[in-house]
């Protein structure tokens, strides 16, 4: 065989058995081979993956946009990571702001501990002194799902901490769900399209070793997500006599397909906020800051660089 001719035939081989060893892997491990190529498409766009210690806990977080710019931190949900927030936070980078997205105690890449309570009022604490370790004084605060009532909490307790507020499809009033909470740690794939039917209007078809492997996740982290939702269905830390007394701009941004917190709610804490302005996000479920981040980008760029902010009132995005 000519030399070029065996170059070329040695190059195939190992492509197709690099191929076929990834492919294994993929099948085996589903989810662990999405997030790294998710991880280096990251890195590739210029994000940053850092850690810093917080109260004596290893906390992740990404960064991305310009080092000088104005300061952004957004807040992820429950059972949910920093990564969550890639398809939004390029409309702030655009924007010249500066993004911090931490994965919250006992999420994504960062400790679980085991003695944690995974309270509210414990992720508040650390949101904080993540904004302390950051050195960001007087940041805009976004959060989304339970992560808004996180930011809730940090906006009511330290109001000089929070330039502007934005909330998106946000837990934190006194309204059970209406919907099984267990299908938060699905333990089936019924259980995880009972999931999925909840969380976006239109779910896509999840494959057998896909679905097993979440399932597996789930059993695996799940402890975390449980006693999470012991502590917030408690009620003790609901948050309906204290959005009242906010003073900073809010916007309350809200998908009107979310099943897992009606427009109703995003409705009473828009009365509840005198000066909050509600935007409405079409054909959108609870995942629309994902999913729809053509809706939810801009009208957070725009809320966050009206000056004065936005007026209250509601509008429906286009």
């Amino acid at each position: 065989m000519h030399f070029r001719h065996r170059k070329w035939f040695w190059l195939a081989v190992l492509l197709f058995f690099a191929g076929s060893a990834l492919g294994s892997v993929f099948y085996s491990q589903p989810i662990w081979t999405i997030n790294l190529i998710q991880r280096i498409g990251f890195r590739l766009s210029g994000v940053e993956s850092r850690w810093v210690t917080l109260d004596g806990h290893q906390i992740h977080y990404y960064v991305r946009g310009p080092v000088n710019g104005p300061a952004v931190v957004l807040v992820h949900g429950l059972g949910a990571r920093a990564e969550d927030w890639m398809a939004l936070s390029p409309y702030l980078a655009r924007a010249g702001y500066r993004v911090y997205m931490p994965d919250l105690l006992g999420y994504g890449q960062s400790e679980k501990p085991p003695d944690a309570a995974y309270s509210i009022p414990e992720e508040a604490a650390l949101v904080v002194s993540f904004m302390d370790a950051m050195q960001l004084k007087q940041p805009d605060l976004a959060g989304w799902s339970m992560g808004g009532w996180i930011a809730q909490r940090i906006a009511w307790e330290h109001p000089d901490r929070v330039r502007r507020l934005a909330l998106m499809d946000s837990a934190g009033l006194k309204a059970p769900p209406e919907w099984d909470t267990r299908l938060f740690t699905p333990t089936s794939h019924a259980e995880l399209d009972q999931l999925d039917a909840l969380i976006m209007p239109h779910p896509p078809y999840v494959p057998e070793f896909i679905a097993q492997d979440i399932v597996r996740l789930s059993e695996k982290n799940g402890w975390v997500i449980k006693r999470a939702l012991v502590q917030m269905l408690s009620g003790r830390d609901v948050t309906d006599a204290e959005l009242p007394g906010l003073t900073m701009p809010v916007l309350i941004l809200w998908a009107d397909q979310d099943h897992i917190m009606p427009l109703s709610l995003g409705r009473e804490m828009h009365r509840l906020v005198p000066q909050s302005r509600l935007e409405i996000a079409p054909g959108c479920g609870h995942l629309g800051p994902e999913q729809c981040p053509k809706l939810y980008g801009p009208a957070l760029v725009r809320f966050l660089q009206a000056d004065p902010a936005l007026g209250a009132g509601e509008e429906v995005l286009r």
